[in-house]
């Protein structure tokens, strides 16, 4: 029997997946593709280390909230720009993943990207900040030039917009 979260991740066109690692929850961020075969396919984007997990736990929990669940009401808690926010403390539980729409996982997929091998918390904070409250449609094109084969400018780029690095 599958749950309506099981549905929703079958037609949204991002997925979040939480796992317990040795050193602490970590997460993996799908996106909806088609194929070779034409077929409509989650594919691994990228992956959240646990201490970039734990950065971004606002930022994921926002997210998460935020995509629209049949028979779910809206959030009665409204946070900065009418977005909706998670009760305190709400934890994402390992298992089955959790959809995203496309506004929010652009900016998932924008901060596991720029996340990647980065170790100082507090400029994943930073980043995590800084992509919460980004235009959906920046984080969008930004996420297409990241993807490219030489995304790797984009990148650095990126990561110095968000103050991800020096």
């Amino acid at each position: 029997m599958t749950t309506s979260r099981e549905r929703s991740v079958r037609t949204a066109p991002f997925a979040l997946r939480i796992f317990q690692r040795r050193e602490g929850m970590a997460a993996v961020v799908y996106r909806r593709r088609v194929n070779g075969a034409g077929r409509d396919r989650l594919e691994r984007l990228a992956g959240l280390s646990p201490i970039a997990y734990t950065a971004g736990l606002s930022l994921l929990r926002e997210a998460v909230a935020a995509y629209p669940t049949p028979g779910k009401p809206p959030s009665p808690r409204q946070g900065k720009a009418g977005r909706a926010e998670p009760a305190r403390g709400e934890a994402l539980q390992p298992g089955p993943s959790y959809p995203l729409d496309g506004d929010w996982g652009a900016r998932i997929a924008c901060y596991a990207l720029v996340a990647h091998r980065l170790r100082n918390g507090e400029r994943l904070l930073r980043a995590a900040d800084h992509l919460r409250y980004a235009d959906a449609n920046e984080a969008a094109w930004w996420l297409g030039l990241l993807t490219r084969s030489e995304g790797i400018r984009a990148l650095r780029a990126l990561r110095i917009l968000v103050e991800a690095v020096e």
